[in-house]
């Protein structure tokens, strides 16, 4: 053999071994490779090691089984009361079937978006611009179900649809925004109107537990004093009772006991009383001290009272 078909012979198995390898394909985790064979759909190698006939196999799709996010730009849409609003949406989809997605529709993703575009207007197209603002889960529900049942022949399951953004007109926009700061107004006040309310309350509830506390000094303070004059009163008596005690166990006469009678009297007439009820035996000792009274101041006539003038007959 000579040098020249050494090298042709070479250069034949480099270029048989870089056929085999490229024919050699290891398919990743969430991965799919839709395979056809000689022009017609074959099969979809999943995960693992894969070998491809050389020029009869060919891959025609590798596809991600991953969910994916499509952000469509905003479409105008116009509510049933003739207001016209852009809207962008979010989709969010996943492949279920590598074999539909690739043959079902060409450019799936124009076709998805056309498809949201046409739902969104739909749906809009039957509520006024105020349920529109409000019903947004409602709208996002609605077309979700749709678009998961039209992309079902293609292979897609639609998971979830979002409304990122609605942009009604500026004149909209602007009553709007008037509309939310006189609503933010209306919320600030009630809030303050509240906030003096409850303080309010406060004071009035401080005032009333201030009056009950005074109130239960002023109680304290008369049932202590009450106490006091009750125990007062308790040690004159006990005074009194001990003196007349002491005095019984000295056995007066009769006349101490009527001077003790007439002191007694005395101190009993310099009070506030308005009535004095005398008993018999002080009005007999007062006599008796008026009469020696006048005995002493009596001239000496020899026992006999003085007999007075007569008046001079006329």
């Amino acid at each position: 053999m000579d040098l020249v078909t050494r090298i042709v012979l070479i250069i034949f198995i480099v270029i048989v071994l870089v056929i085999l390898a490229r024919c050699i394909r290891v398919v990743q985790q969430s991965k799919a490779y839709v395979i056809e064979r000689l022009g017609a759909f074959h099969t979809v190698w999943s995960v693992g090691l894969h070998f491809k006939i050389p020029f009869i196999d060919r891959i025609l799709k590798v596809i991600s089984l991953k969910e994916q996010v499509a952000d469509f730009p905003p479409q105008p849409v116009i509510t049933k009361d003739n207001v016209t609003m852009q809207i962008d949406t979010v989709l969010y989809f996943q492949v279920t079937d590598p074999k539909l997605y690739a043959y079902g529709v060409e450019n799936p993703m124009n076709a998805i978006e056309n498809l949201t575009a046409t739902t969104l207007r739909n749906i809009i197209g039957e509520l006024e611009l105020d349920q529109s603002l409000t019903s947004r889960d409602i709208i996002n529900a609605r077309m979700r179900a749709i678009l998961d049942e039209a992309t079902d022949p293609w292979g897609i399951k639609v998971n979830r649809v979002e409304l990122k953004n609605i942009l009604p007109p500026k004149d909209i926009q602007n009553a709007m925004e008037k509309q939310m700061r006189a609503e933010r107004e209306r919320r600030e006040q009630i809030l303050q109107a509240e906030g003096q309310k409850q303080s309010q309350i406060l004071v009035a509830e401080g005032e009333k537990e201030s009056r009950i506390l005074r109130a239960d000094g002023e109680k304290q303070a008369r049932i202590m004093e009450a106490e006091a004059e009750a125990a007062a009163i308790l040690k004159v008596n006990e005074a009194m009772a001990d003196a007349l005690k002491l005095l019984n166990d000295a056995n007066p006469a009769d006349g101490v006991i009527k001077i003790k009678a007439l002191e007694a009297f005395q101190a009993a007439a310099n009070g506030r009383a308005t009535k004095i009820i005398i008993p018999s035996e002080i009005q007999g000792l007062a006599g008796l001290a008026e009469g020696i009274f006048e005995t002493v101041k009596r001239p000496e006539t020899g026992g006999k009272p003085a007999t007075p003038a007569q008046p001079p007959k006329p």
